[in-house]
């Protein structure tokens, strides 16, 4: 039984969940959710209980030092409840952790156990993958769902994919079988510049996500981390001649394979993006900066210089495999694609 004391009524609750491990490539994902817990300092109210979903050999725990009394804290995940005020209030559950080492149906069956007491409306499940995708362009976010009528009435595409999953792919499979809505965002991070972070395709997921639940999301400073982070980039690969042309290639293959979505449909969700974020301005109860636009990728930064006090560079990017034109197995995350 599942005690929920303390926590109020919520409003048209989402539940918005990010797992680091498998489906966190750039660690995208996790600090999307990471990040709407700060801005809305969100309060934890439930963590599950580490024994009996991790292996401590491979997340440890760690110790630390509170007013000279050493404690320890324990790898798990925890929820939290977060309430947005506004012309259209929306309370969001936050679900924030590291992908279980076992028992992954009773890890998912407690997690939807907290969002049938809740009344959580829709669950939208965060993931970053690697794939063949230039630094220079927006970012892909592919959203995806296993409910056909979802992906009618939510401009969705429904998945396809067979193979190796990860606790995304189970949960987003577990709320199905629950009849609980559920969506997967998947970003896709360029595999030559894998490491973390990745505040463009953090923001890109921002992006979306404000989109799919209609709320807006204060920012901070992500858009100068995102501008930082390009910078960047830009500067490491042009240092090496063989990453350049490699990056020229997907730039190429990219506007190649986009060049029918640069008008009509394309053109109109962002005119109505931009119109929507426009009026009104920040809405009563959210934190200042500014808003995405574009998954954190304008124009007219990419040419920009990192500015004063932006966070440190990110490595050097990976080289991919001579003559493959794709990442190696070990550089890939678990597919090329968004999979359940």
């Amino acid at each position: 039984m599942i005690e929920l004391e303390g926590v109020p009524e919520l409003i048209d609750p989402v539940m918005v969940a990010a797992f680091e491990g498998w489906n966190d490539a750039g660690d995208a994902a996790s600090t999307a959710v990471a990040h709407l817990d700060r801005e809305w300092k969100g309060e934890v109210f439930a963590a599950l209980d580490a024994e009996d979903y991790y292996d401590f050999q491979v997340n440890r725990p760690t110790v630390w030092l509170d007013g000279g009394v050493r404690k320890v804290t324990w790898p798990t995940t925890r929820l939290s409840v977060i309430r947005v005020t506004g012309d259209k209030p929306r309370d969001l559950v936050l679900v924030r952790g590291i992908e279980p080492s076992m028992r992954w149906r009773s890890f998912c069956n407690e997690i939807l156990g907290f969002a049938h007491e809740l009344g959580v409306e829709m669950v939208v499940i965060l993931g970053a993958l690697l794939g063949d995708t230039p630094h220079t362009r927006p970012v892909p976010v592919s959203g995806v769902t296993s409910d056909a009528d979802l992906a009618r009435t939510m401009d969705l595409e429904e998945t396809r994919y067979e193979g190796p999953t990860g606790i995304v792919g189970i949960l987003q499979e577990a709320c199905t079988h629950a009849g609980v809505p559920a969506v997967s965002l998947w970003a896709a991070v360029p595999h030559y510049v894998s490491q973390p972070p990745n505040p463009k395709a953090t923001l890109a997921l921002l992006n979306r996500l404000e989109d799919l639940i209609d709320l807006r999301i204060p920012l901070g400073e992500l858009p100068e981390d995102a501008r930082a982070w390009q910078v960047g980039v830009d500067q490491l690969a042009a240092e090496d001649s063989e990453v350049a042309e490699y990056v020229q290639t997907l730039e190429e293959a990219r506007d190649t394979a986009e060049l029918p979505e640069a008008s009509g449909e394309a053109i109109a969700r962002e005119f109505e993006r931009y119109l929507r974020r426009r009026d009104g301005g920040p809405g009563p109860g959210l934190a200042g900066g500014g808003h995405a636009t574009d998954g954190g990728e304008g124009s007219s930064y990419l040419r920009d210089g990192p500015s004063p006090g932006s966070r440190s560079r990110p490595p050097k990017p990976q080289r991919p495999e001579p003559g493959s034109g794709r990442p190696t197995d070990d550089e890939t995350g678990p597919e090329d694609s968004p999979e359940e």
